[in-house]
């Protein structure tokens, strides 16, 4: 299902968006449709790691680098 979305932006949005456009050969929709996608994709990882962190500290990680020296 698609939805279309009217959004108010800022002058300062409005042109670095239109500056992306030109830049990248992608349509307003591409652009905008692909930064949520980062977000989104951003926020569920926070997310994630939210829940796992307390859980690898209990477990004796207690940096990134702990987890990839385990996992190398």
């Amino acid at each position: 299902m698609r939805a279309t979305l009217t959004v108010s932006l800022p002058e300062e949005i409005t042109e670095g968006l239109a500056a992306l456009v030109r830049r990248s050969g992608k349509s307003r929709s591409q652009v905008v449709q692909d930064a949520l996608r980062k977000q989104i994709a951003l926020e569920r990882f926070k997310d994630l790691r939210e829940k796992l962190v307390p859980k690898g500290r209990k477990a004796g990680f207690a940096t990134d680098e702990d987890v990839f020296e385990k996992i190398s």
